[in-house]
């Protein structure tokens, strides 16, 4: 890092951004205009009044069109772009006097990556000394921050945008794993922290915007952004999306943008180039895996950020596309953040689908399908210009352009950038970025992504004790820069395996180390098609392995792929081990000592020899800073693996597509009788499937109960079983809850994961383990591409993966009014719902604190007295994310028919509302939900039959 510099900035006569020794940050951050910062408001027009956009008790509606009606069409379109930040496209670090001539003299949408250390890819780090330390960084942020507001007309606040999939991308913050292996966790609550983390060290850093998770769904393991995937079940990437989306937004201390919307991740030949081009998959299956997890996060999470991807479907370039930007992602899903463009898909729309005819008509289209924000490493000008231009000449209503705005606002108003623009706690960006207890979550990480592939003869884990020396190699056994690469941390201190296994051995036995070969060969990747001879240097190396490996008790290889092979624009055409590799390997394997092979990798690997010959196989996935200390706790028994495959193994690239969830039979190949008197024509089955895991103690299942087992299509129903460590050790198990449509009307998959749960047991507990299930887990898009859940048997079946299933039980679904009435019915209750029954009475026990909850378009009924008329009810709503949620009373004389007679919106959660209509005489009431995961907690209606 260079010695901290004296900065001086000054505007004219101005006094912007008074100079400030850098060797000196305060511990509190306080802005020069001192006049324009009022008790409890801004005066960020500098008009000494309080505007509605300037109060914070006006509601975000207010503010924003109070806002916008006094915005220029130029401090409008200025919004509408991004200006990345020093080394990228921006050329300072802090404000200068230029700043005033340039394009954001109007104001700036969002600044993107500003400080955070990452120059291109190949680079090390920036030693600019305002990156690091953290106090410095939030300081420098802040300068940055005060030019908008107190150095433009209107003080709009910029939003500084940054990566962070694995971890803030800054100098340093806490470092996870990458996406891949934090997925192999199978812990809600574990990625929710990691969420929580992830936001508030971005915020106390200066950033409120952060472009995480990906909700991308793995189909093809060539493909190079596999390492960023949770794996390849939507439900899981749903499941795991959500709780990162929350603990990011908690409080809406930052904004989580997802990425990438929509249909990304399944290319042609897993091949990229930079558009993405001719995803390979039907309709159907598009939403089923590729929208469902957006869908979800957005209405579940209430997401606030989305970014539009490179690529086209059906000859469609999402980009340009109104129907996937405005009618699905708007209309349909809710989706009220802003879309920000993937890199150059604006551009690409002229440079590479061939779809506009010029950077104008690119921006035109891509503004009337709903794009809010150009983010690219290109001049904002390059955007803002034509756009203005379209607008004066009538190409594009100014109206377009105040609905894009609108969104921008609405989103910088929910992260306070309004009320609090100003990250002034500086010395607590010392105290919290990279806090001890961060770290501890991250080595939880790393430590539960890991997973046990193969333990012959318990081999693992090792006995310290007798154990004189060990033998280490492989090219990513002293690798540190998996942890380090762009979309995270940068510059953290990173334990590889080998000085993990140094530190657990230190005092106990040598180790012994030496390479073994490269990660790649001179000749790849043509040496995975052509079989070239080992140098003299390569097999010297090789030699030098083995003699070490002689001389050991046991070796310890370290494989797998890196920056070189794996990543953004990294496709492959080979799942084998790259390089040397293999000859490596085989040759340690030789000597007869045992071998454990440790992956260290971004997506599955097809090691047909290792599984066969090798006795333990540890994947470790990307494992982060923490990752060395995490394997070697693994191989030395102090901590028991317990992740399990959310992707699939297979034996060759010859069988992809081959990926979990799938069609029935889909997967089935021929033969099985191998040789020369067979019939067996390819390689069959999958090496590891999906959920697949092993453990250093067993696990029994027993006891499923599903509870009702005869379901209406909007009720819910719960499954229950016993799980029991039967072992020595404890450890953990992911049980797994899979589906089957047992008959439909149209082919759905063969299983559909509907529920997991990590759960922790010492040697003989036994602990039982509950999965709802409501129509989410049922539906299926019928002929007219509808959502429906279609009564009949489903199949249930949980498991230790998705080809071990220990349980299996039938649940029916039939139509309402069609199941057996019981006992239990007769005592009927004033309350009914279409889902969750048994806690519907919970809205009339005077209780706040206890609710029934339901999803769009679920509904509670109360049953009134004879004739009464009623003209209003008080109702208590609940939403974990705060945000507003739409829902309709309705009303009915008898018969079934419910009339709507208000519909409004909730905008406070937790108390007694009053709403009020028209009265009229009625037999029942209804109220009727417009989100997901929306609660009700109390309910006062004095009509309500006794």
């Amino acid at each position: 890092m260079k010695k901290l510099l004296f900065t001086a900035l000054f505007l004219g006569s101005s006094t912007l951004l008074s100079a400030q020794k850098a060797t000196k940050t305060p511990a509190v951050y306080k802005p020069v205009r001192t006049e324009m910062y009022k008790k409890g408001w801004i005066d960020f027009n500098k008009n000494g009044i309080k505007d509605v956009y300037e109060d914070p008790t006006a509601t975000i509606d207010a503010r924003i069109e109070d806002l916008l009606s006094q915005m220029t069409l130029e401090e409008k379109t200025c919004q509408m772009v991004t200006l990345y930040g020093y080394k990228r496209v921006l050329k300072d670090d802090l404000p200068t006097p230029e700043w005033k001539n340039q394009l954001w003299k109007d104001g700036i949408g969002a600044i993107d990556e500003h400080l955070n250390g990452f120059q291109q890819w190949g680079l090390p780090p920036s030693d600019n000394e305002n990156i690091w330390p953290a106090s410095r960084h939030a300081w420098a942020l802040n300068e940055v921050q005060r030019f908008f507001i107190e150095e433009t007309r209107l003080g709009i606040p910029t939003d500084f945008t940054n990566e962070g999939i694995r971890g803030v991308e800054s100098y340093k913050a806490t470092n996870f794993p990458t996406q891949l292996g934090l997925g192999h966790t199978w812990n809600r609550r574990l990625i929710h922290q990691v969420g929580l983390i992830t936001g508030r060290e971005a915020r106390m850093l200066g950033y409120t915007n952060v472009y995480a998770p990906i909700l991308d769904v793995g189909r093809d393991q060539r493909w190079g952004r596999y390492e960023e995937v949770y794996g390849e079940s939507p439900y899981l990437v749903a499941e795991l999306g959500i709780e990162m989306v929350r603990g990011m937004q908690h409080n809406h201390q930052i904004a989580a943008t997802g990425k990438h919307f929509i249909a990304y991740s399944n290319n042609k030949g897993a091949r990229e180039d930079m558009a993405r081009v001719d995803p390979q998959m039907s309709p159907r299956e598009v939403e089923m895996i590729h929208v469902y997890p957006f869908k979800r996060v957005i209405r579940e999470a209430g997401l606030l950020g989305v970014m539009s991807s490179y690529n086209d479907y059906d000859g469609f370039p999402i980009q340009s596309s109104y129907y996937w930007l405005t009618t699905r992602l708007r209309g349909e899903m809710g989706f009220r953040g802003y879309v920000v463009s993937d890199s150059d898909a604006v551009e690409y729309l002229y440079t590479k689908h061939g779809t506009a005819k010029d950077m104008k008509e690119a921006v035109r289209q891509s503004v009337e399908a709903g794009l809010n924000v150009r983010c690219t490493f290109r001049s904002p000008d390059s955007y803002v210009l034509p756009l203005r231009e379209l607008v004066k000449e009538g190409g594009l209503s100014e109206e377009v352009i105040n609905d894009r705005v609108r969104d921008i606002l609405r989103v910088k108003f929910l992260v306070g950038l309004f009320d609090h623009p100003y990250q002034i706690d500086l010395k607590g960006a010392d105290e919290e970025v990279e806090k001890a207890a961060n770290e501890e979550i991250a080595l939880q990480a790393s430590r539960e992504s890991i997973v046990l592939l193969k333990n012959d003869k318990n081999i693992l884990p090792l006995d310290a004790s007798g154990i004189q020396k060990i033998a280490v190699c492989g090219p990513n056994a002293d690798e540190h820069s998996y942890a380090l690469t762009h979309y995270g941390p940068l510059a953290v201190e990173v334990t590889s395996v080998l000085k993990g296994i140094q530190e657990k051995m230190k005092g106990k036995a040598e180790v012994l180390y030496t390479k073994g070969c490269d990660l790649v060969d001179a000749n790849w990747p043509e040496s995975e098609l052509i079989d070239y001879p080992l140098t003299d240097e390569e097999q010297k190396e090789i030699e030098k392995a083995v003699d070490q490996a002689k001389q050991a008790d046991v070796a310890v290889v370290v494989l797998g792929g890196g920056q070189r092979t794996c990543g953004e624009n990294k496709s492959r055409s080979s799942l084998d081990l790259p390089g040397r590799q293999l000859d490596l390997l085989k040759a340690v394997a030789a000597t007869g000592k045992p071998v454990v092979l440790v992956l260290i990798n971004g997506r599955p690997l097809s090691i047909n020899w290792a599984d066969k010959f090798v006795p333990a196989i540890v994947e470790a996935w990307y494992p982060g800073s923490k990752g060395g200390k995490a394997v070697a706790d693994v191989l030395f028994g102090e901590y028991n693996p317990g992740g399990k495959l959310t992707v699939t193994f297979p034996k060759t690239v010859g069988q992809i597509p081959f990926n979990f969830p799938c069609k029935p039979s889909s997967q089935i190949d021929g033969g099985k009788n191998p040789g020369m008197e067979g019939n067996m024509s390819r390689a069959n089955g999958a090496l590891y499937p999906f959920g697949y895991g092993l453990s250093y103690t067993t696990f029994e299942y027993s006891d499923l109960k599903i509870s009702p087992a005869i379901i209406t299509p909007n009720q819910q129903t719960f499954v229950t079983c016993k799980v029991t460590n039967t072992g020595k050790r404890a450890g953990d198990e992911v049980v797994q809850l899979y589906v089957r449509d047992v008959l439909s009307s149209v082919t759905t998959y063969e299983k559909n994961l509907a529920g997991f749960e990590r759960v922790h047991l010492q040697p003989g507990e036994t602990k039982e383990v509950t999965f709802p299930i409501d129509r989410k887990a049922l539906e299926l898009l019928n002929a007219d591409m509808h959502w429906v859940v279609e009564p009949g048997d489903f199949t249930l079946m949980v498991g230790a993966s998705s080809t071990d299933i220990r349980l299996n039980g039938t649940l029916t679904v039939v139509e309402p009014g069609r199941i057996p009435t019981t006992e239990a019915d007769k005592d009927s209750s004033p309350v009914s719902a279409s889902t969750n029954a048994e806690t519907a009475n919970n809205v009339i026990d005077n209780n706040l604190t206890t609710s029934w909850e339901g999803n769009k378009g679920d509904y509670i009924t109360f049953a009134l007295q004879n004739g009464a008329k009623v003209d209003g009810v008080s109702i208590a709503f609940s939403r974990e994310n705060g945000l507003d949620t739409n829902f309709e009373i309705q009303l009915s004389s008898g018969g079934g028919q419910f009339l709507t007679v208000y519909s409004g919106i909730v905008k406070e959660y937790n108390k007694l509302l009053d709403f009020h209509f028209k009265g009229t005489t009625a037999s029942d009431l209804r109220i009727v939900l417009g989100d997901d995961r929306i609660g009700i907690t109390e309910v006062k209606l004095p009509q309500l039959k006794k």
